[in-house]
């Protein structure tokens, strides 16, 4: 009882300390200075409830765990947490460093565990979080205009209807509340402040909140954290002139001009593909400094888990956020910068035919979600977006066509998929990649797919085999049929992407078959 009026002593006082304005001290990189969340976070800086690292994010787009809502709240209650009891959960250790924060939010019966655990790293649902903050803080009463999605008899209603009639929330007219969705940082944040600051509170209803197309789930997802990366059919097996392709960030300009004939060469059967940024890969297995992932858009028939190779740790992101709910951008430009938020500051230059979920987007820019550094820009006129990659529409074989020629000259590289250097079947996998339609990565299993066409029933479009052993044997070559019995290929380590006849030597000797994808 006594720890409870003493808690309520501390509330009070906070309100009665808190100032009429607000400060002007540097907040966080990924929150723009004089907005209303700046003010905010400065005022529960002012009163310790978060801390201001330089250069370091408050995440303001992530959703609050149980463990950073008791941080918070107790922090910014100045609570002295090493004072109290220690609670007993069969999660959470007696020598946790999170002990005292969930020890303190325990006494005072804010936040309490379930079936003897606390689960700190739960996530809080909004409903959830605003009945712990109204809890927490002691706010009640009824008000005349609230959410058209929270009925009389919703779990959260009181709670909600004290935010509203404390003005922390002001409603638009019709406007949702999102019951089920995740907390964000940001908003809980942003509620903490206006609860202990009331100068901060709205006077009238706000802009709805933006609902994030992202989910945060409980299941780890793998993605490609660099432009580009090799997939090595062996761990360690880059030489020093490949380090530019194997440290993050990668420099794959660099890297390929610096290699000459014989380096290149080197590369044959060692290299197996390429994965490109924001790619979805499969774990499969770690060994020291370097990871064997599976490409899960290139298919290969020996591993459901799609196309194997190792890469650098480094180049793989783990996220537990779904985006299935976005749009995505497919990069149509040859390659393409993503900004930061002031559009003037170059984060990273990717490739052809990239795709990232998109979750806004302005008249000149698309706010694209990247594997493990936030919100990027990404000029319009450097991709297309389409609410889901079953709709990007099917292309014509001109289309295709004229794709592939922007690729003329582009000097070769074994096992690539990336606008840096394709091999022959990685140019015509990132072209109707880029179109909608995922064709298998290797020319051997290219080979297999689609539809079968007879040679004198080939239209500009189809894709035209090679193999050993006089056409019979094995296919190791894929070219583009651009009509007049000419074919659009990148033919080896030591040539280009050009166009040449097919009808003329060991193409016309080794002639396997064509398939029809369009």
């Amino acid at each position: 009882m006594f720890r409870r009026i003493l808690f309520q002593f501390v509330v009070i006082c906070i309100f009665l300390s808190a100032a009429n304005g607000v400060g002007h001290a540097s907040t966080f990189p990924d929150v723009q200075h004089g907005t209303k969340l700046s003010e905010e976070l400065t005022v529960l800086s002012d009163f310790g409830g978060v801390t201001i690292v330089p250069n370091e994010p408050f995440r303001v787009n992530d959703a609050i765990t149980r463990y950073e809502a008791a941080e918070l709240i107790v922090r910014t209650m100045q609570i002295d947490s090493e004072a109290i009891a220690i609670p007993t959960y069969e999660d959470i250790s007696v020598d946790d460093p999170r002990m005292p924060i969930i020890a303190a939010i325990t006494e005072l019966r804010i936040m309490t565990g379930f079936e003897g655990k606390f689960n700190p790293d739960t996530k809080l649902t909004r409903a959830q979080a605003v009945k712990i903050l109204a809890h927490a803080f002691s706010l009640s009463g009824q008000a005349k205009v609230t959410y058209t999605d929270i009925p009389k008899n919703h779990s959260g209603a009181n709670a909600i209807q004290a935010f509203v009639a404390n003005q922390i929330l002001f409603p638009a007219k019709n406007e949702k509340f999102n019951p089920n969705a995740m907390m964000t940082r940001g908003n809980f944040a942003s509620y903490v402040a206006r609860i202990i600051e009331p100068s901060l509170r709205p006077t009238e209803p706000e802009q709805p909140v933006f609902e994030s197309c992202v989910k945060e789930t409980n299941k780890k997802r793998y993605v490609v954290d660099v432009a580009v990366t090799n997939l090595w059919n062996k761990p360690n097996q880059a030489r020093a002139v490949d380090y530019p392709s194997t440290k993050n960030p990668v420099e794959m300009q660099k890297w390929v001009s610096s290699l000459s004939l014989s380096q290149k060469k080197w590369l044959v059967g060692r290299t197996d593909t390429q994965a490109l940024y924001g790619d979805e890969v499969t774990l499969l297995d770690t060994k020291g400094k370097w990871q064997r992932v599976a490409a899960k858009d290139q298919y290969v028939p020996y591993l459901k888990a799609g196309y194997p190779g190792w890469v650098p740790q480094s180049h793989i992101a783990t996220t537990n956020k779904n985006y299935d709910d976005c749009a995505i951008a497919i990069i149509t430009s040859q390659k393409a910068h993503l900004f930061e938020e002031d559009a003037k500051t170059k984060f990273l230059q990717i490739s052809y035919a990239t795709i990232l979920p998109v979750i806004d987007e302005d008249k000149k820019y698309y706010y694209v979600e990247t594997p493990s550094d936030g919100v990027k820009l990404l000029k319009k006129g450097d991709a297309k977006s389409y609410t889901a990659y079953s709709k990007v529409p099917k292309p014509t074989a001109q289309t295709i066509i004229k794709e592939a020629k922007r690729y003329l000259d582009l000097p070769y590289l074994w096992a690539g998929t990336s606008s840096w250097g394709y091999d022959c079947s990685g140019i015509l996998y990132a072209v109707f990649k880029a179109h909608g339609i995922m064709i298998p990565r290797d020319s051997f299993y290219q080979a297999t797919g689609g539809k079968a066409v007879a040679k004198k029933d080939l239209k500009p479009g189809d894709l035209v085999f090679f193999a050993y052993n006089g056409g019979k044997g094995k296919v190791y070559h894929v070219g583009l049929y651009v009509g007049e019995g000419k074919m659009l290929h990148a033919p080896h380590y030591a040539s280009k992407v050009k166009i040449e006849s097919m009808n003329n030597g060991v193409y016309k000797k080794n002639y396997s078959g064509a398939r029809r994808y369009l």
